[in-house]
């Protein structure tokens, strides 16, 4: 089996800031690709940031400047840090990773719980 669990969400005001934590556990043979989505209410999933094992890192045009993302490969760990946070980032944000687990040969899209984010005055 394999697990993530997500942390750091909460109420912020805007422009403050906020760090998410996703820990990936479990069969774990291989972890490619790590990221955050997010989810508003009556929205669509969308991408924040996705950080391929290696490759170039991809952000939402929106976040772009604000937000950083950053994974530990030892840990089977990543992270989001959201600075200048805005009223319209408030959301329910999801960590992802494309997980090879031991006794299976092909890469599968897990996700993990969500972790609520509010930036309100």
């Amino acid at each position: 089996q394999v697990q993530l669990v997500e942390s750091g969400g909460g109420l912020v005001q805007p422009g403050g800031s906020l760090r998410l934590s996703c820990a990936a556990s479990g069969s774990i043979f291989s972890i490619d690709a790590m990221g955050w989505y997010r989810q508003a209410p009556g929205k669509e999933r969308e991408l924040v940031a996705r950080m391929p094992n290696g490759g170039r890192i991809n952000y939402a045009d929106s976040v772009k400047g604000r937000f950083t993302i950053s994974r530990d490969n030892a840990k089977n760990t990543v992270n989001l840090q959201m600075n200048s946070l805005k009223p319209e980032d408030t959301a329910v944000y999801y960590c992802n990773a494309d997980i090879l687990a031991h006794g299976t040969n092909k890469y599968y899209a897990y996700w993990g719980q969500g972790t609520q984010v509010t930036v309100s005055s």
